[in-house]
């Protein structure tokens, strides 16, 4: 055991210690949202510096006005569509928005020339407006009085509670969840990539450059490979663990900067009947605190952990079975494609399953079945799910790592001192078969 741990800790301290983990771990928390606020400020001076376009309607119903905005003017006049198209190509337009005799319940031929391709707001944008217009002109058709039917409509609200076992009820809000599954699942889907690749090609270095041969003269191949595993886990914990902390004091300084609070703040302060009072015209604001404060971040991150440390310990066992079956990444790769297909299938079906139905059979499954558990289960669990289906899946998938991890140890113990010899399927049945 003690031979183990060595090997953790050199394969730990080894990845921590270099610059670019450093600055992988203390920037990405930060590059992310500077990315997105560059992103926000240059669309923003975009708009605010950019030209007024002006657009040609040319209106062979007569029954139809375009209303301008800041973005794009209209001008109508009795011009040709002919004598339209030569003000654009003089660059006194920049578009012609053509309407032709329309059939309004079946409008067809409607056009609009420019000398460049018109972006797709544009197009959304035009006819978005005239199906408005057209619709409002069959109803004025019919008799009806179009600002009537617009009074009639009516926003509906449906605010989602849960029952708790011990009477509670707890305000939800589907849009959080989904929000909470959706990162949860990714990150999960992304850090068994990261990490088991690095366990696969830190194994081919080794036993590239015959490092391996030394190693094993000391310690077990299974040591070995259990070493590395666990000792790459662990890097990706700290790093984890670093970007929640960094998150959440970035989070703290830039809210109170601003002279707010976190969420937690808000909602407790809103348990206080008078701070409820005050804050009735607050509406989604006071809704959104409420469902943030319902969520049990503590059990969420506490699964987070066990997932990710239960999804990397069962694929990076297979990661290093295939890093010591070969002696180059290229050869590693016609053996990537059976791991990667089960990760592939949870990751699609946390879009089309998980995160659109929660409770369904299919995402039930995806989130028992240990190969697919880590990710389904992670998009889950921000909806909630029953404690007998939370243990079963983290039971088989305690069970399905040490089942991995025993064919992996049998490749691993006669690979990595395999060399020159082209590993194939057949091969790896042999070895995982021997005793």
């Amino acid at each position: 055991m003690n031979k183990v741990f060595l090997v953790i800790q050199r394969e730990y301290l080894s990845r921590v210690k270099k610059k670019s983990f450093l600055i992988a771990t203390l920037l990405t928390p930060l590059i992310f949202p500077a990315i997105m606020g560059v992103f926000v400020w240059i669309a923003a001076e975009e708009m605010k510096n950019q030209e007024l376009r002006v657009i040609e309607v040319v209106d062979e119903t007569g029954l139809f006005f375009m209303e301008s905005s800041e973005q794009y003017a209209f001008s109508s006049s009795a011009k040709s569509v002919e004598e339209a198209k030569t003000w654009v190509k003089e660059e006194k337009r920049y578009g012609v928005l053509y309407l032709p005799s329309l059939d309004l319940k079946d409008p067809q031929g409607i056009q609009f020339y420019g000398l460049e391709n018109p972006s797709i707001s544009l197009i959304g944008y035009l006819e978005s407006a005239l199906k408005r217009k057209i619709e409002n002109q069959r109803l004025f058709n019919e008799g009806i009085d179009p600002e009537i039917l617009q009074e009639i409509k009516t926003e509906v609200s449906i605010q989602s509670l849960t029952l708790q076992d011990s009477g509670e009820e707890v305000l939800t809000d589907a849009s959080v969840n989904y929000g909470l599954g959706f990162l949860s699942g990714i990150l999960i889907y992304l850090f068994i990539f990261l990490y088991g690749n690095q366990i696969m090609q830190g194994v081919i270095e080794e036993k590239s450059s015959r490092i391996v041969e030394i190693l094993v003269s000391s310690l077990k191949p299974f040591q070995l490979m259990m070493g590395k595993i666990v000792g790459i886990g662990a890097v990706g914990l700290t790093q984890f663990l670093i970007w929640v902390i960094l998150i959440f004091v970035l989070s703290s300084f830039v809210l109170s900067f601003l002279g707010m609070q976190m969420p937690q703040q808000q909602a407790l302060e809103m348990a206080n009947p008078e701070a409820m009072a005050m804050a009735q015209n607050q509406g989604d604001l006071t809704s959104m605190l409420q469902v943030i404060h319902g969520i049990d971040f503590v059990s969420l991150i506490v699964s987070f952990i066990l997932y990710f440390l239960g999804g990397y310990l069962l694929y990076g066992a297979l990661f290093a079975a295939v890093g010591a079956a070969v002696d180059s990444p290229s050869d590693a790769q016609q053996f990537m494609f059976p791991i990667t297909i089960p990760l592939i299938v949870a990751y699609l079906g946390l879009f089309v399953f998980v995160l659109q139905d929660p409770n369904s059979t299919t995402s039930f499954w995806l989130s028992i079945i240990p190969f697919t558990s880590p990710i389904a289960m992670m998009g889950r669990i921000s909806y909630g799910v029953p404690f007998w289906e939370l243990a079963l899946s983290l039971g088989l998938l305690a069970v399905g790592f040490l089942f991995t991890t025993q064919v992996a140890a049998k490749i691993y113990r006669i690979g990595i001192l395999s060399h020159g010899t082209k590993p194939s399927y057949k091969l790896l049945w042999k070895w995982i078969r021997s005793k």
